[in-house]
């Protein structure tokens, strides 16, 4: 399936990134992994994905500078979906601020995550 819709998935959570994966896979995404800031840089600006989904709160860089810098320094629209825990509401003002698209609080559905990829990709 070449033609597969690339996502960079941004997570330091490994039992959540397991779970995004699998579902993200099922559904016949094809998944580009980082687990900090810095390797989801490094994947976005190697492999241009159809869609950024990143923690904002991850180790080396932020979900916050990832976001900055795809919008800033590449000057790419990527869609981009942040997760972050609840009770951060700053941060998601912040995330939207610097060019998010979408916001999920966590913890998150994988169901819906697809459902709002989908829409996305619409």
């Amino acid at each position: 399936m070449s033609d597969a819709k690339k996502i960079v998935l941004a997570e330091d959570n490994s039992i959540l990134l397991l779970l995004l994966k699998f579902q993200l896979e099922k559904e016949g995404y094809k998944l580009l992994i980082a687990v900090n800031g810095k390797e989801a840089v490094d994947l976005i600006e190697a492999h241009n994905p159809d869609l950024i989904l990143t923690d904002i709160m991850m180790p080396f860089i932020s979900g916050l500078e990832v976001i900055s810098h795809v919008r800033n320094k590449l000057n790419l629209k990527t869609p981009i979906i942040v997760f972050s825990s609840a009770g951060q509401e700053e941060m998601v003002l912040k995330a939207f601020d610097l060019g998010a698209t979408d916001f999920m609080s966590k913890p998150l559905s994988p169901n819906e995550l697809v459902i709002r990829i989908k829409k996305l990709f619409r």
